[in-house]
């Protein structure tokens, strides 16, 4: 029985592994072995690994190497420390191969361990353009990996591009839109976020229109993204319809726009259509949106799980500059009236046809199944 070994270092990477994580756990050729980290074990990112276990995941380790200050000194000091720590695990679990997920920090830190302990390293969501340094490290990645889940044919394109052998790289489509296309099956809003969740922030009818923001720091704009938080704020404030805002995760400016969404609740204390929330389950975050007038912000959300189900999105910055997008996405600078503009026009048509860019709802099952069949070994003699 083949060992896979996944990391799973932040709240969205849970989203875009978790239906390969079940494939993989009832898989009779493969045996789970799922370690948590990073941002993943900070509450103030949210309940991740409380989503995991209540999910009926058993964590085999929890490694901590976050160091706080969320600037880029410390996303590099935190990159190495997990080098350091997950080398310790990986040497001590000695696994078949390590599964890393997307572009992240801790991503690289998980591949460039898993290399250097001559593990096999298996990558999701490869070759994708995205801007910004996120699409460096996803392809240092891919460099780094041995075998290459990807979730579309271009994707595959660029990898053998850039000189991976034809025969590692599987377009296997990405786990999270596997969540969503179980949640378009039975999109009903079941439950009421504000009892589940708490959150902090206004009370309102949920029965009427909302709109969706999730909005974070961009790594190669440090120090801007107060600025670009508070345009954001103030154009959702001059539209005045109720909000679901969703805390930015823990890329270096994250404190910036914290307290830029801090000073709005103090300078605004009688607002009564933003409600704050750090985190939802994946499933209960995509029946939030698919039943939204869409959403606002720079996430990939908008990008991957919105085209699929066709929900409205305005894309603010440079965040998710040169990743494919469908009909559902209209682009706009960081300009207050220009956000207000977008919004008004790309809501006002209501829902939009979906369209599988980065999968079809079946890649858990394709990845587990490449996993188990793939050809790992790799070479362990160096010859100088």
């Amino acid at each position: 029985m083949r060992k896979v070994c996944v990391v799973v270092t932040a709240r969205p990477s849970y989203s875009r592994i978790k239906s390969a994580l079940t494939a993989i756990r009832d898989s009779a050729d493969l045996e789970l072995h799922l370690l948590i980290g990073a941002s993943a074990l900070l509450t103030r990112f949210g309940d991740t690994k409380e989503h995991i276990r209540k999910d009926g995941f058993s964590i085999e380790a929890e490694v901590h190497f976050i160091l706080e200050g969320e600037t880029p000194t410390t996303a590099a000091k935190s990159t190495g420390l997990g080098i350091i720590e997950l080398a310790t695990l990986f040497s001590n679990l000695q696994p078949d191969v390590v599964v890393s997920v997307a572009d992240r920090f801790e991503t690289i830190a998980t591949a460039i361990a898993a290399s250097y302990t001559n593990i096999p390293v298996a990558h999701v969501q490869g070759g994708e353009v995205t801007g910004s340094i996120d699409e460096k490290v996803r392809h240092a990645v891919t460099k780094l990996a041995d075998l290459h889940l990807v979730s579309n044919q271009s994707a595959a394109d660029r990898v053998i591009k850039m000189g991976e052998e034809p025969k590692t790289v599987h377009v296997t489509g990405c786990p999270s839109i596997d969540l969503a296309a179980e949640i378009a099956k039975s999109p009903k809003l079941d439950f009421n976020p504000f009892e589940k969740y708490g959150g902090v922030g206004a009370d309102f009818d949920l029965d009427s229109p909302y709109v969706i923001v999730m909005q974070h720091p961009i790594t190669t704009e440090y120090g801007q993204a107060q600025k670009q938080i508070t345009v954001t704020l103030e154009a959702v404030s001059e539209l005045g319809i109720p909000t679901l805002w969703f805390w930015p995760n823990v890329d270096p400016g994250s404190d910036e726009a914290a307290k830029a969404i801090r000073l709005f609740r103090e300078n605004n204390p009688d607002q009564d259509f933003i409600r704050f929330f750090r985190s939802m389950s994946p499933e209960d975050f995509l029946r939030v949106l698919i039943n939204s007038k869409g959403i606002i912000g720079n996430s990939s959300v908008a990008i991957r799980e919105s085209s699929f189900l066709g929900v409205p999105a305005v894309n603010i910055g440079s965040r998710q500059h040169g990743r494919e997008r469908g009909p559902n996405v209209i682009d706009v600078p960081h300009d207050k009236n220009r956000i207000l503009a977008a919004i008004q026009k790309q809501f006002a048509t209501g829902s939009i046809t979906g369209v599988p860019i980065y999968g079809d709802g079946r890649a858990g099952h394709r990845i587990a199944h490449v996993l188990a069949d793939a050809e790992l070994a790799i070479e362990k003699t160096i010859t100088y």
